[in-house]
């Protein structure tokens, strides 16, 4: 983000910060508070790409989470938006791929600060030692985690879920064959590999045209608790919570604080997702009741 946009958003966020802060306050006294999920890649400050954000910038992020927030895990959230009982804003980091670097800096911070983490990995560039093609397509083929660090993450408390075996774009995938090897089989292949059980999938890329039914469907038949997407939303009280919203752990520092000052307006513009698991149950992935509450507090307000 150019420094004039970003300072307007910074100034936007001080501004409407006071009836946010209202508003979250009585969200929280509905016991239905806002959580936040964000999701970074590679924490560095080697070989900067859309997809990095420096050690200086993360620590920031850290920061500024633990002293506002709730620092919960995805099943406490899961807990918090079926039992619509969250006291107050809460986050949770997330990271997909599984890039070397972090086991430097980010995920040992994470660690020391007792701060849960769920750190989704590609099983087959970790078995393979194969960096990521858009890494090698921009001519710089980072590092990816070793198995060895992945099972010392998950031996430390870190939650290891799965991004596909390939890095699989599911927009392009039809075959049941190819959904299969890419979910249902690299889930039991990953729970070998760090002797745990694997209970979070985060789609490759996130948006509404890879998050597929079939792929849902493989999710769910793989014995996982829930899978994550990555188009930037919110998670509220009383909607489907198999369907983790998460949104871009942004290096611009005003983008960020503005997520995580709860924005209902983006719930208004949030994609549905549908799609059927269990024993046929429907799910349309938009419920009222985190609506009702914000339009209860909208009225306060005024």
């Amino acid at each position: 983000m150019n420094p004039l946009k970003s300072a307007a958003l910074s100034a936007r966020v001080l501004l409407t910060s006071p009836a946010r802060h209202i508003r979250n306050h009585c969200l929280s006294k509905q016991m239905a508070a806002p959580m936040f999920v964000p999701f970074y890649h590679r924490v560095a400050d080697t070989h900067p790409n859309d997809w990095t954000i420096s050690r200086t910038e993360f620590e920031r992020h850290v920061d500024y989470c633990q002293s506002r927030f709730d620092m919960i895990g995805l099943d406490e959230l899961q807990r918090r938006v079926d039992r619509k009982d969250s006291p107050c804003p809460s986050v949770t980091f997330s990271f997909d791929d599984g890039y070397a670097e972090n086991g430097e800096f980010a995920i040992p911070l994470l660690i020391e600060r007792g701060i849960p983490c769920v750190y989704f990995v590609a099983i087959e560039h970790i078995r393979s030692q194969t960096p990521f093609s858009h890494d090698v397509d921009a001519g710089v083929p980072l590092p990816v985690n070793t198995l060895a660090q992945i099972r010392d993450m998950a031996d430390r408390g870190i939650e290891i879920g799965l991004h596909t075996r390939n890095h699989v774009d599911f927009s392009k995938v039809t075959d049941l064959q190819t959904v299969h090897h890419e979910i249902t089989n690299a889930t039991e292949e990953l729970q070998n590999m760090i002797g745990q059980r694997v209970r979070y999938f985060a789609f490759p890329y996130g948006l509404p045209k890879h998050l597929t039914r079939v792929a849902i469907d493989a999710v769910d038949e793989a014995g996982m608790d829930g899978f994550c997407s990555a188009f930037g939303a919110y998670n509220t009280v009383g909607r489907d919570s198999f369907h983790i919203r998460r949104f871009h752990g942004d290096p611009c520092f005003a983008r960020f604080q503005n997520w995580l000052s709860f924005d209902p307006s983006k719930l208004r513009s949030e994609p549905m997702i549908p799609y059927t698991i269990g024993h046929g149950e429907s799910k349309q992935d938009y419920g009222n009741e985190e609506v009702e509450a914000k339009l209860t507090c909208e009225a306060l307000i005024r």
